[in-house]
């Protein structure tokens, strides 16, 4: 079937418009849970201590339960699977603590569990707080000047409002979950911006190169040449991201339990990034370049 644009192929453009529409409502639910329920910290953000225990034999979680109730540990909660305890403990255990609970959990449970003990004070956990947000801050100026400077300023400014989304996203449908969020979480938020400007600089390429070579008259001329520069570039994006998705999913399926949630954020944010290059991205720079076209008449447009 013929697009309105006399493409026969997909219009992406088109498509964007009602795909933006949902990325606008996961937004705002984002924003209101953000502000009602804020995000599910884990110990890297806050005090507290975290022990992870890998059993040799089958424990359930009741007799977990009543072994920690016996024993004044405080707040905490706790994540049982087949070779594998995590419990996190909402008050930072003092060092005889730690001691007692391993010592305790061998003699009475498991005598081959071995133990990981990670304890955050308060400071600590501001400081990590402090040094993330800074850590994405300036991941998001590198690319705006990186950006600016490769392509014209509309590129940049479009690829950063598509990363912004991508994060948001993430960080939205975390909160909305209330699923834990630590420093895994963080590195995982940077590799996906970073691979998610790597697939829109290949489409922003793509289309400053059509541009070159472009005869340009109307607005409709400019939305099938976008589309175009999607089409050619369409397979490696779709062939990036499955080869990514399936590794991520293998670390989710396969993974140990403090990866799973890093493995989490990366397909969701895979799948977003993708999505917003093609559907994002590109249509906010088409929407910002087509302002400078009058709907009739249009000179031709040699380069960004």
């Amino acid at each position: 079937m013929r697009s309105e644009y006399g493409d026969d192929k997909f219009n992406f453009v088109k498509a964007s418009k009602p795909l933006l529409t949902i990325s606008i409502v996961i937004t705002l639910l984002g924003i209101i849970f953000l502000a009602v329920r804020g995000l599910n910290y884990g110990i890297d953000f806050r005090s507290g201590t975290s022990v992870d225990i890998s059993i040799s034999k089958s424990i359930d979680k009741e007799t977990v339960e009543q072994f920690l109730a016996s024993h004044d540990f405080g707040e905490h909660t706790l994540t049982v699977s087949q070779s594998r305890l995590s419990i996190r403990f909402k008050e930072a255990l003092t060092e005889e603590q730690g001691n007692q609970l391993r010592t305790d959990f061998v003699s009475q449970l498991d005598e081959q569990a071995s133990f990981e003990i990670n304890v955050v004070d308060a400071d600590i956990a501001r400081e990590q707080q402090r040094n993330a947000l800074i850590g994405m801050l300036v991941a998001c100026v590198g690319i705006i000047i990186y950006m600016s400077f490769r392509f014209e300023w509309r590129f940049g400014l479009a690829a950063v409002i598509a990363l912004a989304h991508n994060a948001f996203i993430v960080i939205s449908i975390f909160s909305i979950f209330q699923l834990q969020v630590n420093l895994p979480f963080i590195l995982a938020v940077l590799t996906i911006i970073g691979y998610s400007v790597n697939d829109t600089v290949v489409i922003f390429d793509r289309i400053r190169e059509n541009l070159r070579f472009a005869k340009l008259k109307t607005k409709a001329d400019l939305v099938k040449l976008v589309n175009r520069s999607i089409w050619q570039t369409l397979s490696r994006s779709i062939n990036t991201v499955i080869t990514v998705l399936l590794a991520s999913g293998c670390l989710f399926v396969f993974g140990s339990e403090s990866i799973r949630l890093f493995s989490l954020a990366m397909i969701i944010g895979l799948f977003f990034g993708a999505y917003s290059s093609i559907f994002i991205a590109s249509p906010l720079w088409l929407l910002m370049r087509g302002n400078k076209l009058s709907s009739k008449k249009v000179k031709a447009i040699s380069g960004a």
